[in-house]
């Protein structure tokens, strides 16, 4: 439902702005001034984020995707922004962070919270991942036009199961729309703000950190399908690729293991919009996805809110073959980047969920291709 929202209370958005803030301003500094990074695009994309300053003037939300190649990659692949960009999360982007990892105490989720960051459930840690959890719904909609009004949020939170219930702590729980990751948490809903409306979301597809030495890419999960396919316009879609982040925070590292390496060599390449308004292959699969919808519909399937699916447009034939086809095209921009940095095609069986089954059981640590994975 939409209507007018106020937003969020001073004291959250200061606190925002301050850890967005010396957040970026200290990974600039280290990025910048013990390391040496280089950047390829900046200029197009930061003409593309200009555009975006006025908030009531936004006419679509913007998606940044990349490989993922360390646990640091956000925020350091965010030092590229000059300072000025940093104190402003109304224009900054929201990422996906593991509910397991970053979200494991009221201390940690205010933090990340703050830090523009949605908790993310991951299967092999949660029964409540994948693809169609609540905080899927939330980015879907701050890709839109909010403000929305969350249905699910918990009467109370459950104490005795130790989540994490960070709402807003300046605010009278009357004051703040929630939604709940379980059930029995109680999180923040940005979309319930109408100044989070078309916001940016970058995603890291592979859901994991690779190292690999070609560096090659792990296949890419279907969550970024339902990010463009889903919300109310097409998002802006700006492909992007890494390197040297890895060597700042390799999974081989010795001790002391918590401190990031300096003096290694970083960059960041910067494709073009594949997104945004003009007609393209991403429009096209927009199209079969609302001719889905409307079908659904007519069979019985009711009008549903936006980022809510029932069991057809979740698990139905069509709707699955329609989001691995987004998905892999979203991994075909990001590997143009990649031939744009000059390295050569992959193995086409890289793309596929088939080729990284082989790895079994074996979630982390040395694969047999040679790569490192960590769960991130």
């Amino acid at each position: 439902m939409e209507g007018d929202s106020p937003p969020p209370s001073l004291p959250w958005r200061f606190g925002s702005a301050t850890v967005m803030g010396v957040s970026g301003f200290l990974t600039r500094t280290f990025m910048y001034g013990l390391n040496s990074m280089e950047t390829h695009g900046l200029d197009g994309f930061l003409n593309l984020v200009d555009k975006r300053q006025d908030i009531d003037k936004r006419q679509r939300g913007l998606i940044t995707v990349s490989n993922h190649i360390s646990i640091l990659d956000d925020p350091l692949m965010w030092g590229i922004l000059p300072f000025r960009y940093h104190f402003n999360p109304s224009n900054h982007r929201w990422s996906l962070g593991s509910y397991d990892i970053i979200f494991k105490n009221k201390a940690l989720s205010t933090f990340f919270t703050l830090g523009q960051v949605l908790p993310t459930h991951r299967f092999q840690h949660s029964p409540y991942g994948g693809p169609f959890q609540p905080t899927m719904r939330e980015a879907i909609r701050l890709l839109s036009h909010p403000p929305f009004r969350p249905a699910d949020a918990p009467s109370q939170v459950n104490p005795s199961l130790g989540s994490p219930d960070i709402s807003d702590p300046f605010s009278s729980p009357s004051d703040i729309y929630t939604y709940t990751t379980n059930g029995t948490d109680t999180f923040p809903a940005p979309s319930a703000y109408a100044n989070r409306r078309y916001s940016w979301i970058h995603i890291f597809p592979e859901g994991r950190v690779h190292q690999h030495p070609r560096k090659t890419m792990r296949y890419f999960r279907w969550g970024v399908a339902r990010l463009i396919l889903e919300p109310d316009v097409c998002p802006d879609i700006v492909p992007m690729w890494i390197e040297g982040n890895n060597e700042i925070y390799h999974e081989n590292r010795t001790s002391p293991r918590w401190v990031p390496r300096a003096g290694k060599k970083c960059a960041v390449w910067i494709g073009e919009n594949v997104g945004g308004e003009k007609e393209n292959v991403f429009h096209e699969m927009r199209r079969k996805w609302r001719e889905l919808v409307e079908a659904n519909k007519r069979k019985g399937g009711g009008d549903l809110d936006l980022g809510v699916l029932d069991d057809e447009l979740k698990y139905g034939e069509e709707a699955i073959a329609l989001r691995k086809e987004c998905t892999m095209q979203v991994r075909r921009e990001v590997l143009a980047v990649r031939r744009m940095r000059g390295l050569p095609d992959e193995d086409p069986k890289q793309g596929l969920w088939e080729t990284w089954r082989e790895e079994g059981d074996k979630r982390e640590g040395k694969m047999d291709d040679g790569s490192i994975v960590k769960d991130a």
